[in-house]
């Protein structure tokens, strides 16, 4: 896809759905590349003082939403330059949200199947939208929801299933190279 001209600062922004390894990938990035990281849920539970699975007990979806969107106009406020920012899974569910996530940077969708999801967060209690009967239909239908959210708002697909963290980094930091140099 092709460069933005408004997009000189040069961070890497992933986004995915729970489980994509958004936050693991950000790592590797961050250690290749030298970039700090930006955790958006990092900085929510930071902002609200309690951890999401709370944010969503007490306050609601709507709530924690509306957090995730304040946490990302102030980090575009903050004009960041050469971040690499790990998003949330559902933060591209708000029209608002993609559109800053477009002008933060390249914005790299780590697309990943329910199978490989389940497996990775079948036992994790933190996830509040995953406290379902039917985790495996929920997570199915998260996916099929937000897919073309996810497809408009990234620069890069990049299917992660059978891929090793390092070779998701390489191939982030060569498209990046190529999307900056457009």
């Amino acid at each position: 896809m092709a460069a933005e001209s408004s997009s000189p600062s040069k961070n890497i922004v992933l986004i995915g759905f729970m489980g994509s390894g958004k936050s693991s990938i950000a790592r590797e990035l961050s250690h290749a590349l030298g970039y700090p990281m930006v955790d958006t849920d990092a900085l929510i539970i930071k902002r609200a003082g309690k951890p999401i699975r709370q944010i969503f007990e007490d306050e609601g979806e709507d709530a924690f939403r509306d957090l995730e969107s304040i946490i990302l106009r102030d980090l575009e406020k903050s004009q960041p330059t050469r971040r690499i920012i790990a998003t949330g899974g559902g933060v591209i569910v708000r029209p608002e949200n993609r559109e800053i996530l477009r002008r933060l940077g390249f914005v790299v969708w780590l697309v990943v199947s329910a199978g490989e999801i389940i497996r990775r967060t079948g036992k994790n209690k933190d996830r509040p939208l995953l406290n379902t009967e039917d985790q495996e239909e929920t997570i199915e239908r998260l996916l099929k929801d937000r897919h073309e959210l996810y497809r408009c708002t990234a620069h890069q697909e990049i299917e992660t299933d059978d891929l090793t963290f390092p070779e998701i980094t390489t191939g982030i930091i060569e498209s990046a190279r190529y999307f900056f140099a457009g």
